[in-house]
């Protein structure tokens, strides 16, 4: 065994003689569940959660993103300012050694896969092309996916990987994070033979990666000018990093910051009440102290007032998942899109935006049909009750499949849970134009029509909460 847990090999080792045993390991692992052989640890441990998640030894990477979506992806992904670095670093080594350089997200998304041609070619008979998914609870052991995965640099050889289909490549990978926040970007991997089955390639993508964010550290906005990072969907209490401080906001904070970062020009104090409560009955007073314990948390360079503004640029993540979907990516919009906007939120003005987010968002995922994105969308908490999302999943899937099976049965219980006379199609649940409040208020607008026909406490008269979802679903605060 090698002395460096994350090294494949150690200099010296014969690979040959090494990959016959980790595949006999690999056998017996997939047949039976047991490792009677020395594998490394990291490399168990990651089968072990690809069993877990249920990936097939015989899967293969799915393509998420195509054409012009990845396009739009990929020029607003924080790695593209650094990508003619890696080029400069490793593209003549990939070049020269038939290898592969790859550059994956924080999904394991490959964006970009340059290298060798031939290898190229042989590379895209596995689907390790950009816009494929290698997360590793989608296709299992992988280095770029478990770098992500693990925040960890490491090497895979051969027979590790647990998909059989990528047990001809060894590779290696290192997490790139931003130099600001210390956050995961994604992954700098290079993928080739065995000759890649030596310390040397996980020691050089680990300078690489450093590189690259010594390079995004000097890109970086100046410092007097730093930007507001706020992320506010999926949870009640909104996270604002600025200047590489973590601030986790309260919630009638979260609200205030939420409506002025859509509102760059300012609100008047009177605008701000409207916005922030439904019944009015607050005095101006208690809006004005709200707005003094902000600014005294944030600075006065950051909250202004007459009118109430934030003085720095924002980077908000339901302003991001909007974008995607007007530039017509809507599995970029998926990515970050973390749940409901502030989901235990009862003020006016974030209940409609609340609305528009997710109303787009389910829109643009049933008229695209996309299998994948449509699983996606289910299997979270805000899509496991949106019956129209079963349905055009349903539809979506070949009739004789075991995940139609369970889509079909997904679709009679919420029929049933409705009082419907269901057939498992789900349609019936569905009136043009039922939702009360959503974006199709205006009798136009991508959510029009996509309101389920539900009444009761899950309801948005009776809750304020989000129709068409998981109607009582809340997400626990986040640390």
């Amino acid at each position: 065994m090698t002395a460096n847990p994350w090294v494949a090999l150690e200099s010296g080792a014969d690979p040959a003689e090494r990959v016959g045993a980790i595949r006999r390991a690999h056998e017996a692992f997939t047949a039976a569940g047991s490792v009677d052989r020395p594998i490394r640890p990291v490399v168990v441990d990651s089968w072990r959660r690809s069993a877990r998640a249920h990936v097939s030894p015989d899967t293969t990477a799915s393509v998420e993103l195509t054409d012009g979506e990845l396009g739009t992806y990929r020029a607003e992904h924080p790695l593209a300012p650094v990508m003619p670095l890696f080029r400069e670093l490793m593209g003549t080594f990939a070049t020269d050694g038939e290898h592969l350089v790859a550059i994956c997200d924080t999904q394991g998304r490959l964006l970009w896969v340059e290298g060798h041609a031939a290898t190229r070619r042989r590379a895209d008979m596995m689907n390790f092309v950009p816009g494929a998914r290698w997360a590793e609870s989608a296709v299992g052991t992988n280095a770029p996916g478990t770098a992500v995965a693990l925040d960890r640099a490491v090497q895979v050889f051969a027979a590790e990987h647990f998909s059989r289909r990528v047990q001809a490549w060894t590779c290696a990978a290192a997490p790139v994070h931003d130099p600001r926040t210390g956050r995961v970007l994604g992954a700098v991997d290079i993928t080739g033979g065995d000759r890649l089955a030596h310390p040397h390639s996980l020691a050089f993508v680990q300078a690489v990666a450093r590189a690259a964010e010594s390079q995004l550290a000097i890109l970086a906005p100046p410092a007097e000018h730093p930007r507001l990072e706020l992320t506010a969907l999926g949870r009640d209490e909104a996270l604002l990093v600025h200047g590489g401080r973590r601030v986790r906001l309260s919630r009638r904070h979260s609200e205030i910051v939420v409506l002025l970062a859509c509102h760059p020009e300012g609100l008047s104090g009177d605008e701000l009440m409207l916005a922030l409560y439904e019944d009015g009955a607050v005095s101006p007073v208690t809006l004005r102290a709200e707005l003094s314990r902000l600014r005294r948390l944030l600075g006065e360079d950051v909250l202004h007032s007459r009118p109430y503004r934030l003085g720095v640029p924002v980077e908000a993540d339901f302003e991001t998942v909007l974008r995607r979907l007007g530039s017509g990516a809507p599995a970029a919009a998926v990515t970050a899109y973390g749940g409901p906007l502030l989901p235990g939120s009862r003020a006016p003005a974030v209940e409609r935006l609340r609305r528009r987010v997710e109303d787009q968002l389910r829109a643009a995922l049933i008229a695209r049909r996309d299998p994948d994105l449509l699983g996606a969308w289910t299997r979270s908490p805000w899509g496991a009750e949106d019956l129209e999302a079963w349905t055009a999943l349903a539809a979506t899937l070949p009739s004789g499949s075991v995940t139609a099976a369970v889509a079909r049965a997904r679709l009679r219980q919420l029929d049933g849970e409705l009082g419907l006379p269901g057939d498992g199609s789900g349609g019936s649940a569905y009136t043009p134009g039922s939702g009360s409040g959503s974006e199709s208020e205006s009798g136009s607008g991508p959510g029009a029509g996509l309101r389920p026909a539900r009444s009761g406490p899950g309801s948005e008269s009776g809750s304020g909460s989000v129709s068409g979802s998981a109607a009582t679903w809340s997400q626990p605060h986040r640390p």
